[in-house]
């Protein structure tokens, strides 16, 4: 600080804030300046279709959905059930009560191994998880049925056996769950 003549005190070495532009400070302006390109960068997506990954809509006639299947158990027909749930529909009991039917026709993993060591011992395999499913309403079929399937491959090491099947086991509820993203995408389509 700084006396000078008259009793005023000055302070030297402090920062002042300079006006940027008509007076106002520049981080006003910067800061002004980053909303409005987040505004702009939201409207350009939400223009055109862009939206969040989440919640599928369901078309009316599968708002009371009954679920067939071979295994009720399997990671696709759990995921499917949990997808109905969260995208607005009701999963029944009673076919009697549901306006539209899931049929699972198949829901199946297959192995097979792609490369194998110089002992003949597996290194690589190939694991497909393959759905048929078609759907029907109250009177009519909505949807014939369709195959879909996703394929995905993993090394495999013997000594590390105990980790590798945990690895395979976790590949298989992703390729689950990207599997019912699919047939949600379907179904929303009817």
């Amino acid at each position: 600080m700084a006396l000078r003549a008259g009793g005023n005190v000055a302070l030297t070495g402090a920062r002042r804030m300079r006006p940027c532009c008509h007076g106002l400070p520049a981080r006003r302006v910067r800061n002004t300046a980053l909303a409005a390109l987040a505004a702009a960068a939201f409207m350009c997506l939400s223009a055109c279709g862009f939206r969040l990954q989440g919640r599928t809509p369901l078309p009316p006639a599968l708002a009371m959905t009954y679920v067939v299947a071979p295994d009720e158990q399997t990671d696709f027909v759990q995921g499917l059930r949990k997808a109905l749930i969260s995208s607005g529909g009701k999963v029944v009991a009673r076919r009697e009560d549901a306006s539209g039917t899931v049929h699972i026709l198949r829901d199946e993993v297959t192995e097979k191994i792609l490369s194998v060591s110089a002992n003949n011992v597996p290194r690589e395999y190939e694991v497909t998880y393959t759905v048929e499913f078609s759907v029907t309403g109250k009177d009519k079929e909505l949807l014939p049925p369709q195959k879909v399937s996703v394929t995905r491959d993993y090394s495999f090491n013997e000594r590390t056996l105990l980790a590798k099947e945990n690895e395979e086991a976790i590949l298989r509820e992703g390729m689950a769950r990207d599997l019912v993203s699919i047939v949600m995408r379907r179904l929303s389509s009817l």
